[in-house]
């Protein structure tokens, strides 16, 4: 660096923001603290050897943090590239950005990358990173950065975007370019000695750490895939390299074994393993069948359901599959959510002999939302103040044309069922409403073995929304008061709202600390309006309901798929596709045990027999493997006694229980809905 700077006279506290008095770099300022990595002036990220002008309120970003480890991946993504047009000069790059848990870098390369070409990139980063090349960032002209990346056509191509829309042109764009200029990164070896020499370099907007040593050993490359040009398959397929990045050794070997856990706990593995589920090629894409066990779980999960709004005074109601073009065109839908709707069936054209119309046909479309239907209920007949909060609920089966990129076994299908709810009230009870409404929801959640909650406010996206500012206004409002009144954390999720109405979003933490979107509220003043719906007041007067959304599983296949995954398919007693075998020691107790089930059956649990062929530990190594709660082993002396061994799920047993007691346990797991 050429500029001259001056020691610091700023007194630099351990953490927290500091003014800048007299001019300085990030280095300096932060000197001996090898875990700051960046420096963020004025709001804005900087790399640490900007120079900072007194005044400047500058704030220490350690490597640990969001947005450090965001720039330690930036870099070792740089590292990346710069490995792969080391050991091939020819390949093209295309953009590479942070992402969660990692980083990825796309390439125009001849042939696909292997997974002995991954071991070799890994080599080649290992040493680049020991070297401690140093990260250094130049300003640059648009003719600049056209001529120094004339060889790399995709680079060219990003120059020409400019502005705050950059990141919607192509994804990871906004790392590069975007920004009031345009900057690049130099990767330098030998920096500050004569011999200094620039190794390579990116077009980028950063910032990196300092060096690549700082990258350290917690990197490793994962997997490869093909992906197109900016998202678009009108564009070349290029070939993206994944990897993962984390500040020291322990944490990426911690990172990878979560990644086993998870592998191990993947509910279309598990799906598949316990004989749950399957997506047959012969319906399609993301419509999943549930096998007799899968739907034993799933029935207890609506049951379970169904009571618990029963009690909070919900009314049950049903509507079809697909309807006309018009009730969607009423709410907004067709406008905003197209692309995500099948494609219409046009029905009840008549034509007579000749060929002409005698009457016009329609489209009809398979609903995406249970909404639209609700309203037409709400609005069947007149409605009094009395009536109100009414609380209408369904289980109602959707399909959305998720595109084949996306679906992802239960978590991502496009045909699945929501318990769907849609509570209509008046202005001066939305906010108890609301208030006893979160509760409702967390209180079901836990009592389904999740407990471990924070919540996520989405506001208006003015791009993407219809409705007045006021109503957006005031709707945002409540719902961050009752979300806040809740104490539970409150996350920000700027312009993630529906385009009707803002949302409170329960985020819950599974058995391996994953988090996952569970239940939302959407508070919507602009659907009754669109719909026209109205109560009589106790003054006479026609008034306007709010109406509430609220889906508290989201979808049954996806909270199905999340409960799987959070027991690893060892699901809880009550909600097990089978609770109990029962495993005689040999034929001859086959009859004792078969009355023990009879008896079990009659108090409503799931129990069977293992009358196989098998073997006496095979037996007791399929029940384990099927992961059914409860196994019940009889021989000689527990006949004799009236009793059977009784053996849990995590091995232990007892010996000797009296059949009576054994199905008292049995039942009151079950009833008490015992996390076994």
């Amino acid at each position: 660096m050429s500029d001259v700077v001056q020691p610091p006279a700023t007194t630099v506290p351990e953490s927290g923001t500091v003014t800048v008095e007299t001019a300085t770099t990030g280095t300096e300022l932060f000197a001996g603290r090898r875990e700051v990595v960046v420096v963020r002036v004025d709001g804005v990220l900087k790399d640490l050897d900007t120079v900072l002008a007194p005044g400047d309120v500058v704030e220490p970003v350690t490597i640990d943090s969001a947005d450090g480890l965001a720039v330690l991946r930036h870099s070792a993504a740089h590292v990346l590239a710069q490995a792969v047009q080391q050991i091939n000069p020819a390949a093209r790059l295309g953009i590479g950005p942070p992402i969660t848990d990692g980083f990825y870098y796309d390439f125009d390369v001849e042939t696909p990358f292997t997974p002995e070409d991954l071991k070799a990139l890994d080599k080649a980063m290992a040493r680049i990173i020991k070297e401690g090349q140093t990260f250094r960032r130049r300003v640059v002209t648009e003719d600049e950065a056209r001529a120094e990346l004339a060889d790399e056509p995709y680079k060219l191509e990003l120059i020409g975007l400019k502005g705050p829309g950059v990141a919607d042109a192509a994804e990871g764009a906004a790392v590069e370019v975007g920004g009031s200029e345009l900057t690049i990164y130099d990767n330098v070896r030998g920096a500050g000695r004569e011999s200094e020499t620039v190794v390579w370099k990116d077009l980028c907007r950063g910032p990196h750490l300092p060096t690549t040593r700082l990258i350290g050993n917690g990197v490793q490359l994962m997997r490869s895939a093909a992906a197109y040009w900016r998202g678009s398959e009108k564009n070349p397929q290029l070939q993206r390299v994944y990897g993962t990045a984390w500040p020291s050794k322990d944490e990426l070997r911690s990172y990878l074994e979560r990644l086993a856990e998870a592998e191990r706990r993947d509910h279309r593995r598990l799906g598949n393993e316990l004989d749950l589920f399957s997506f047959p090629d012969e319906i399609g894409s993301g419509l999943a069948v549930f096998h007799p066990k899968g739907a034993t779980v799933r029935m207890e999960m609506e049951a379970y359901s169904r009571k618990r709004h029963v009690e909070a005074g919900y009314s049950f109601v049903n509507s079809p599959h697909i309807t006309k073009a018009k009730l969607f065109q009423v709410s907004g839908h067709l406008d905003w959510y197209s692309e995500g709707m099948y494609p219409p069936m046009h029905l009840d054209e008549e034509v007579d002999d000749d060929g002409n119309v005698k009457r016009a046909g329609q489209d009809y479309y398979l609903k995406p939302m249970n909404c639209p239907m609700h309203n037409l209920i709400f609005d069947a007949r007149g409605r009094s103040y009395r009536e109100l909060p009414l609380r209408l609920f369904e289980f109602g089966t959707v399909y959305r044309y998720e595109k084949s990129g996306v679906v992802h076994g239960l978590t991502r299908a496009r045909g699945f069922t929501q318990d769907d709810a849609h509570i209509y009230c008046t202005r001066e009870q939305m906010r108890d409403e609301l208030t006893s409404l979160l509760g409702f929801v967390l209180d079901l959640l836990k009592d389904y073995g999740l407990d471990d909650f924070y919540l996520e406010l989405s506001t208006r996206d003015p791009e993407k929304s219809v409705g007045e500012d006021a109503a957006w206004e005031e709707a945002t409002r409540t719902l961050e008061e009752v979300a806040t009144a809740s104490g539970l954390d409150l996350v920000p999720d700027p312009g993630g709202a529906a385009f009707y109405g803002p949302k409170i979003s329960v985020q819950a933490k599974d058995a391996i600390g994953r988090t996952w979107q569970m239940s939302t509220i959407q508070l919507d003043f602009n659907l009754p309006e669109k719909f026209d719906l109205e109560y009589t007041a106790a003054d006479g007067s026609r008034q306007r309901p709010v109406m509430i959304h609220r889906a508290l599983f989201g979808s049954i296949e996806r909270f199905f798929a999340v409960l799987l995954e959070h027991y690893a398919g060892a699901f809880p007693a009550w909600l097990a596709p089978v609770q109990v075998v029962a495993v005689p020691v040999a034929e001859p107790f086959n009859d004792y045990l078969a009355d023990v089930v009879a008896q079990l059956a009659a108090q409503g649990i799931r129990a069977e027999v293992d009358y196989s062929d098998d073997r006496f530990g095979k037996k007791i190594r399929n029940a384990s493997t099927q992961k059914v709660p409860f196994v019940l082993i009889a021989g000689g002396e527990d006949a004799e006694a009236g009793a059977v061994s009784f053996r849990y799920r995590d091995g232990r047993q007892d010996n000797g229980v009296p059949v009576a007691e054994a199905i008292e346990r049995i039942v009151a797991a079950v009833r008490d809905r015992v996390q076994v």
